[in-house]
C-alpha cells in the first residue's frame, strides 16, 4: 500500500521507515547514512534504532547498523506463508522454463516496486531481480504496470510526486491508462541497458491489482519474439489471478 503525502508521521512510522531502509539496501549502513536515507535528525533516529535493537530487529556492529534475527525470522515466515508467493510460484516456474528467460513476482509498496520471487533463467545471459530487492516506482515495466493498476487517487498521488511538471504528468498518466487498457506493459532499456522487459497484472478476489509479473530478457534476444513474450506473460498473469481468485 502506498502512503499519502498528507498521511501524519507517527512514531510507528518512523521505526519502520528506519527497517524498511535497511532491508532495502541490502548491506550494513552507518547512522549517517540512515540520516540521509530517512531524513530523521540523529537524536530521532538513535530511539527508532534503540527500539528495533532490543527487540532485535536490527543488529550493531562497530557503529554500522543491520536486519537483525528477528527480520530473518519474519523472512522465513513470509516465504512460507505469503499468499501471493505460494499461488504464484508453480506459474513462475513453467514461464521461465517455457519462454527461456527470467520471470519475477512484483509488488508496489511505498513508491518503490519490491521484488518477492524470482525465477533465474539458465542461459548464460540472462537478466535479474534479486529476491527482496526494490527499485523506485518510476521507470520499467514492472513499475509502470503496477502504477497503471492502482486505484486512481493514488496513482494521481504518485505521479504527482515524480511529475511536478504538469505536462509530463499529463503524458505519464496517458500512458498508463494505455497500458491498464491493454493488459500490460512492455519497455525496452528504460531502467537497465540492454534489458527488455513485460509486466502483466495479477488480481485477487475483490479485482484489485495485487501485483504483477515480469518476463525480463536481453533486448538482442527478444527482438522478433516480442509478440510471443508478451503473450506468454498474460496468460501466465490470467492463470494465476483465476488462483488468486478462488481463494
Amino acid at each position: 500500500m502506498l502512503m499519502s503525502a498528507s498521511t501524519p508521521v507517527t512514531t510507528a512510522d518512523r521505526v519502520l521507515q528506519v527497517l524498511a531502509m535497511l532491508a532495502q539496501q541490502g548491506r550494513a549502513l552507518s547512522a549517517v547514512e540512515l540520516m540521509e536515507h530517512t531524513g530523521l535528525a540523529r537524536s530521532t533516529l538513535y530511539r527508532q534504532l534503540a527500539r528495533l535493537k532490543r527487540w532485535g530487529f536490527v543488529l550493531e556492529s562497530d557503529g554500522y547498523y543491520a536486519p537483525g534475527p528477528l527480520s530473518l525470522q519474519l523472512a522465513l515466515g513470509f516465504d512460507l506463508a505469503s499468499h501471493l508467493v505460494r499461488h504464484a510460484r508453480a506459474d513462475l516456474q513453467a514461464l521461465a522454463l517455457q519462454s527461456h528467460e527470467s520471470v519475477g513476482l512484483v509488488v508496489a509498496v511505498n513508491d518503490n516496486v519490491i521484488c518477492l520471487d524470482m525465477v533465474e533463467s539458465q542461459q548464460s545471459l540472462r537478466c535479474s531481480f534479486e529476491k527482496g530487492r526494490s527499485v523506485p516506482l518510476g521507470a520499467g515495466a514492472s513499475a509502470k504496470c503496477l502504477l497503471a493498476h492502482l486505484p486512481d487517487s493514488i496513482r494521481s498521488a504518485a505521479l504527482d510526486r515524480q511529475y511536478p511538471v504538469s505536462s509530463d504528468w499529463a503524458a505519464a498518466r496517458s500512458e498508463l491508462q494505455a497500458i491498464c487498457g491493454a493488459g500490460f506493459a512492455v519497455t525496452a532499456g528504460e531502467v537497465d541497458p540492454g534489458v527488455w522487459g513485460v509486466s502483466a497484472p495479477l488480481f485477487g478476489t475483490t479485482r484489485q491489482a495485487v501485483g504483477a509479473i515480469t518476463l525480463m530478457a536481453p533486448i538482442l534476444r527478444a527482438q522478433g519474439q516480442e509478440q510471443a513474450l508478451v503473450g506468454m506473460a498474460v496468460v501466465a498473469a490470467a492463470r494465476i489471478s483465476r488462483r488468486l481468485g478462488l481463494h
